[in-house]
């Protein structure tokens, strides 16, 4: 005799699947998430490395020259990632392979084409510098086209979900690392130094290319640049207020106090630098994955931006209280010179991080959503915020000022990136139009 069913068992078996489903992509965003936060940990271990390295080297006035350089390169990072990467991580994330490909191909050859022009224009403007700060430049401008296109490839990875690729990239990168500052601890100048972290990153660059099968395709460019204005251009200038408003400070800072300053500021970050990796791991999933959220269970969209800011809110105040227990010794063997500058600065500057943390998860909710012009607000309030607080407290006391402007301005500014959110996700509630563009 054939036992009949219930009802109840038959809503069981039917929930089955359905909660099945649930966990297995529960376990897809975890696995994604944690690839990034690996990828996020080879690539800032290699740049702590570098920072730590070139500190202890060349002392705290050399150190400032180099990070002159170094926020010279974030500026340049992010009009490529603004005008290439991005709107390929909104609009390419999750799609066939074939139209990953073809994205690919155009995004990263405009990677290239940014780095071949603006390198160039270093080339030129370099030597106007002066001697201390012109052969730096000049180094970055030849190392630009490589270290753009190895970023450009580990945004592909993540937008076609295979962050093991980007973290093998960035390994590549590490490794290649390690020979070439020896030779340039030789030299024992900063354009060495600059020479050596880039070349590294133009080796795992052309690796990627091996990794993806792809070839960058700069006579792609113009097209990509064209199909995407709508998003690329107000990415450029949100991005570049980031980090532009970051180079105005450095440069102001050097003018007002010192170039001793700006190395203390980098030290400080240094010591933050375990928490930024994955600050910055998440950052290169977040976007992707919210992207996946909208497009699967909107109604999610909000909780996973406040689950993802406020994690690492915390996560950030809880490093920045390891720090001030660390000993004077302990810090004094990891920065050398810079550590009793940069000692003074814990307290404001994970204050800071905290405060950006927060706001990161609104961003990523804002990217998803392709709200161009709504976190270009936000960034442009941000960045004025942060440039007025670091010059201003600059003014008033000095480093110490300068890095609680910046604390003070980055919490504020996370309040604005949240308010512009909450009104995001109300005009999509009564205006429900979803974006998709997959060729």
């Amino acid at each position: 005799m054939t036992p009949m069913t219930t009802e109840g068992e038959r809503a069981t078996a039917s929930a089955d699947p359905a909660r099945g489903a649930r966990r297995t992509a529960k376990r897809a965003v975890v696995g994604r998430l944690s690839w990034g936060l690996a990828d996020q940990a080879a690539s800032s271990m290699t740049n702590f490395a570098v920072g730590i390295y070139v500190a202890r080297s060349l002392g705290l006035a050399a150190f400032g020259v180099f990070s002159l350089a170094w926020v010279t390169y974030g500026v340049v990072l992010s009009v490529s990632r603004g005008l290439a990467t991005d709107p390929l991580v909104v609009r390419f994330s999750g799609v066939s392979d074939a139209s990953w490909r073809g994205a690919v191909a155009r995004s990263s050859g405009t990677a290239l084409g940014v780095g071949a022009a603006i390198g160039g224009a270093c080339l030129v403007i370099g030597p106007a510098l002066g001697s201390r700060v012109g052969p730096a430049f000049a180094c970055l401008g030849v190392m630009l086209p490589g270290l753009l296109l190895q970023d450009a490839w580990r945004y592909s990875f993540f937008a076609a979900g295979t962050g093991r690729k980007a973290f093998v990239n960035d390994l590549v990168w590490g490794v290649s690392l390690v020979p070439a500052m020896v030779v340039a601890a030789r030299a024992g100048s900063v354009p060495a130094f600059v020479l050596a972290w880039g070349a590294s990153a133009a080796v795992a660059a052309v690796y990627g290319c091996f990794q993806s099968g792809i070839m960058p395709r700069m006579t792609g460019a113009r097209e990509w640049l064209r199909e995407h204005r709508d998003l690329g251009y107000r990415y450029l200038v949100e991005n570049t207020c980031v980090s532009g408003a970051s180079q105005l400070r450095a440069y102001g800072l050097g003018a007002i106090v010192g170039v001793g300053a700006v190395g203390a500021i980098r030290g400080a970050e240094l010591l933050l630098g375990p928490f930024l990796a994955v600050l910055m791991g998440l950052s290169l999933v977040t976007v992707a994955e919210a992207a996946r959220v909208l497009r699967r269970a909107p109604h999610r969209l909000g909780p996973f931006c406040l689950l993802l800011g406020g994690g690492q809110a915390v996560a950030a105040l809880l490093w920045g209280a390891a720090l001030l227990l660390m000993p004077d010794r302990a810090g004094a063997f990891v920065l050398g010179d810079v550590w009793h500058s940069a000692s003074q600065l814990i307290v404001p500057a994970t204050l800071g991080v905290a405060g950006a943390g927060l706001g990161t998860g609104a961003a990523a909710g804002l990217r998803a959503l392709a709200a161009a012009r709504r976190s270009l607000r936000s960034q442009l309030i941000a960045s004025a915020c942060y440039v007025t607080g670091g010059l201003g407290g600059a003014a008033v006391a000095g480093t110490v000022g300068s890095a609680w402007g910046v604390a003070a301005a980055t919490v504020g500014s996370s309040a604005v990136w949240w308010l512009q959110l909450r009104s995001a996700l109300r005009e999509r509630h009564q205006n429900p139009i979803s974006e998709v563009r997959t060729s």
